[in-house]
């Protein structure tokens, strides 16, 4: 994780209210399919903020045909409301299994025990545009300094699963860096997390390069929780000794650095459950990041998953 999406990602903000239900099509369609493979469009968030309609038909004339958003504002997607992203998508022959907003201790009403409209809107627009899992990519710093917080909070990821099947949808948390260097009552945090989340409720996008210079090994995660990754973000990582952003290790072209990413994304799909398989590069050493999505898609065809 880059400290660019961290900034991304506490400054989000979000606007939501209602309900409605993913087409029983929608969820036919991917059962009949091994696997997905998309692209996270942080990995051209820039382009998405210059010319989202514009960038989405390059991605689909690459021969992308998921996608998963990364800006989920105002009750819009990349400034469009969700019956008009939806269509927008479905013009350009591109699906949304997935997307990522931050749920925050703000959505719950404790008081109340239930979710704040904002938050049940997060979910009915997730559904309006085709979503099957709702994610949220970031767990906030007053939930890691005690194991009864980050429990309190798990409880709280498994109600907003209950919420999502409401909809035909299941609730998922996406990791970082910080699960693999973070210790609670001696534990990692990622195993508290993995503990004491329902898989019936919960799903796992495994980011296999966030962890990595936490020291987080994706393959010996997936072999500790089998079954438990539904979800994949496949990345490449490198030494960031000149790069781009201001941590040890930076994204790259997938295959062309230290993970060991053709192993994982087969391990994946052979005993972590994985599915969908989201491609997401944050930097490029030079490289557009569109030449970069399309050169990391044909490598993905030439490993067969495409």
């Amino acid at each position: 994780m880059n400290h660019t999406r961290r900034t991304f990602i506490k400054s989000s903000a979000l606007t939501l209210a209602g309900a409605a239900l993913l087409p029983k099509t929608f969820f036919a369609a991917q059962a009949a399919a091994e696997s997905i493979v998309g692209v996270q469009l942080y990995s051209v968030r820039d382009d998405m903020k210059k010319a989202p309609l514009e960038t989405l038909q390059g991605l689909a004339k690459m021969g992308y045909k998921y996608v998963e958003h990364a800006n989920y504002v105002g009750g819009k997607f990349y400034g469009y409301a969700p019956t008009e992203f939806k269509k927008v998508l479905d013009d350009l022959g591109l699906k949304m299994p997935s997307g990522h907003t931050v749920m925050r201790a703000q959505h719950w009403d404790a008081a109340n025990n239930t979710f704040t409209d904002e938050w049940k809107q997060t979910v009915a627009d997730a559904a309006t545009v085709g979503e099957m899992y709702v994610i949220s990519p970031w767990l906030d710093d007053e939930f890691r300094t005690s194991t009864d917080k980050l429990k309190s909070f798990m409880d709280v990821f498994n109600k907003s699963g209950e919420l999502c099947k409401q909809s035909g949808l299941k609730f998922g948390y996406h990791n970082h860096d910080f699960e693999f260097n973070t210790k609670l009552d001696g534990k990692l945090l990622y195993d508290l997390i993995l503990e004491n989340t329902d898989p019936q409720l919960v799903i796992h996008q495994l980011d296999i390069g966030n962890m990595y210079g936490a020291g987080g090994r994706a393959a010996d995660i997936i072999k500790k929780y089998p079954g438990r990754f539904a979800s994949m973000h496949v990345k490449d990582e490198i030494k960031a000794e000149k790069g781009e952003m201001k941590e040890p290790y930076e994204s790259t072209i997938i295959g062309k650095g230290v993970i060991g990413t053709q192993a994982i994304v087969a391990l994946g799909k052979k005993m972590g459950g994985t599915k969908h398989f989201i491609i997401e590069q944050e930097s490029y050493q030079g490289k557009t990041p569109m030449d970069s999505v399309q050169e990391d898609l044909q490598i993905m065809k030439r490993w067969g998953y495409v």
